[in-house]
């Protein structure tokens, strides 16, 4: 492959400083347009006017589809639960299922959205609140350990290319091994690191065990 994107260097890979930026559609945006077919931003449901009138049927149709999924999670969770222990549960062929259907149903309703609203649904995003008792000084926060992610929406080669998707995941994983070097050389510690594909990796501070993918 030529011209490698070298993870750890501080230069931009596409000599544009503002590519970060143009990738974000707006400063400050977490809302990127996946661009799954949406027929470019011509339509009226993406311009800068009001959109009075639009038929909200279709996109509560949606939830209640996926709010009818996430039932389903529930009592099959509850029910493998009851055969086998966490971890065996988590990768149970029945939940597996499920959550893939979950996946494809929250996309469907952000295409909706982004359809007949033009905008770029943020919501399956994961925030916790902090509870009372759990505030910290600005010192304290500085000194305790927290967790950084990067992400990537890769689509497969145009073209012809000997490499496939799968290859995704070496290329990610060996570029988290550089980024771990170049932190450890600058005095920081890290204790964990992983690669995935399609979710996030969560690290577990109590877990002394290393999940697939994780290092």
């Amino acid at each position: 492959m030529s011209n490698p994107f070298d993870p750890t260097s501080s230069e931009d890979p596409t000599g544009d400083d503002q590519s970060h930026e143009a990738a974000s559609g707006a400063e400050g945006s977490g809302h990127d347009d996946h661009g799954h077919g949406h027929g470019g931003h011509d339509h009226a449901a993406h311009g800068p006017e009001p959109l009075p009138g639009v038929d909200a049927g279709e996109l509560h149709t949606a939830v209640d589809e996926i709010a009818a999924a996430l039932h389903d999670y529930i009592e099959s969770a509850a029910g493998v639960r009851a055969e086998f222990g966490a971890h065996e549960a988590d990768e149970d062929p029945r939940i597996l299922a499920i959550e893939e259907r979950v996946s494809g149903l929250n996309a469907r309703l952000y295409d909706l959205i982004h359809e007949r609203l033009g905008m770029h649904a943020d919501l399956t995003s994961l925030a916790w609140e902090e509870e009372p008792g759990d505030e910290h000084s600005d010192d304290a926060g500085e000194n305790a350990p927290d967790t950084f992610h990067l992400g990537f929406f890769v689509w497969p080669p145009a073209g012809p290319s000997d490499e496939s998707m799968d290859s995704v995941i070496s290329l990610i994983d060996a570029g988290g091994e550089a980024i771990t070097q170049r932190l450890a050389e600058a005095g920081f510690q890290v204790s964990e690191w992983g690669a995935a594909r399609g979710t996030p990796v969560l690290f577990e501070d109590d877990s002394d065990e290393d999940s697939d993918g994780e290092h």
